[in-house]
């Protein structure tokens, strides 16, 4: 693999780190902001949503740039979003942070863009693993790490950190991208048809849906995992280091399987098994050992989703990978949001403990619409004799 795509990997691991990290802290950021714990999870939601919408926005604007400033432009304002976050007094001001944040979250898809441009199409879902692998260990670094420092020293301390290390990012990236890295840049031209085809819809609407299931749960997963089994600050942030472990092996299982069986047939299991977990969850309630293998489960199935669906986008259109992965990564961040407040709503009926049921329709959705949704090749898109299997 070329070796650019292992700083995108890092790059990836801040970003995912810096906004992931709220959510195994909203506990402390709740009580020093004096909001509730609900109110505080609307953190995640300006992210997510400032990602699905305004990042898409962004990268069209400088999809005439040469890739390697408009990747410098993402990190910096990533940088300086963790800064506002970082120096926050209130929750509008937290807000803001996380809305410039999400801008940068741009970041993602225009290094993914380039990843499908580097290498053959053979390699691709393992081109994709790799720089999405960082958001992965963003859960057995970044999450844990970052919990750890909020119980005991302050929520500040791992915003502050996410600052550095966003600073950081922004120093190698500027550093050792090459200025000629050629890759397509997302455009207007072609959109509206993109739009407009039935099989691009449905790989959108398949991720949406399941981030929706997984983010009703883990928008709060701080407080979910401690309502189920009560731990102290080194075990929830061990139990989460696990949950990433999970996540990191998924990422990679995911790029393996898309590339060896396909990436319909490797969703089918992938799904399942996501599912399955989700109303497991809150059976395991009083033992910590049970709580681990389904998060281990969940985490390896949840992230291994996300190479056999961008490389299913990909393949649809070449040209436009750029867009089709930033429509994919806004609806990645749309079903973010919108889990934060599916998650919010439940919880006042269902409670903390049973939330993850409250996930479980929005996977079945996806399943129906995998079995029964236009097949990949629709509407003029040529279709390989390997893919008729996935």
């Amino acid at each position: 693999m070329p070796r650019l795509l292992w700083l995108f990997a890092f790059v990836n691991l801040v970003i995912g780190s810096g906004a992931f990290v709220v959510g195994g802290i909203l506990g402390p950021i709740s009580q020093a902001l004096e909001v509730s714990i609900p109110a505080a999870g609307q953190a995640m939601t300006a992210y997510a949503l400032s990602t699905a919408v305004l990042a898409p926005l962004a990268m069209l604007a400088t999809g005439r740039w040469p890739r390697r400033n408009a990747l410098i432009l993402m990190l910096a304002l990533m940088t300086a979003g963790n800064a506002i976050c970082a120096l926050a007094g209130s929750l509008g001001t937290l807000l803001l942070g996380r809305v410039v944040m999400g801008v940068g979250a741009a970041f993602t898809p225009i290094a993914a863009g380039i990843a499908v441009a580097l290498v053959e199409p053979a390699r691709r879902g393992r081109a994709l693993s790799l720089v999405f692998i960082g958001m992965s260990f963003a859960y057995v670094i970044g999450v844990p790490a970052g919990s750890w420092l909020a119980y005991r020293i302050g929520w500040h301390a791992p915003l502050w950190a996410s600052t550095v290390l966003s600073a950081i990012a922004l120093a190698l990236v500027i550093a050792f991208v090459p200025r000629d890295v050629k890759a397509p840049g997302a455009a207007f031209a072609g959109l509206g048809r993109l739009l407009g085809r039935a099989d691009v819809l449905s790989v959108l609407a398949i991720t949406l849906l399941y981030f929706i299931a997984i983010f009703a749960v883990f928008s709060f997963s701080g407080p979910v995992l401690l309502t189920l089994v009560p731990m102290s600050a080194e075990a929830l942030s061990l139990t989460l280091a696990a949950f990433g472990c999970a996540g990191v092996a998924g990422t990679l299982v995911g790029g393996w399987a898309n590339d060896r069986f396909g990436a319909r047939r490797s969703l089918w299991i992938l799904m399942c098994s996501l599912g399955l977990m989700m109303a497991l969850l809150p059976l395991t309630r009083g033992s910590h050992a049970l709580l681990l293998l389904v998060l281990v489960i969940w985490g390896t199935a949840g992230f291994g989703m996300m190479a056999p669906q961008q490389s299913r986008l990909a393949a649809l259109d070449a040209t436009q990978a750029p867009m089709l992965l930033s429509l994919n990564t806004s609806m990645l961040y749309l079903g973010t949001a919108f889990g934060a407040s599916v998650g919010g709503a439940a919880a006042a009926h269902l409670g903390l403990a049973q939330l993850a049921w409250s996930g479980l329709p929005f996977v079945a959705l996806a399943l129906v619409i995998l079995a029964f949704g236009p097949k990949l090749g629709s509407h003029g898109t040529m279709v390989p004799r390997s893919e008729t299997a996935r």
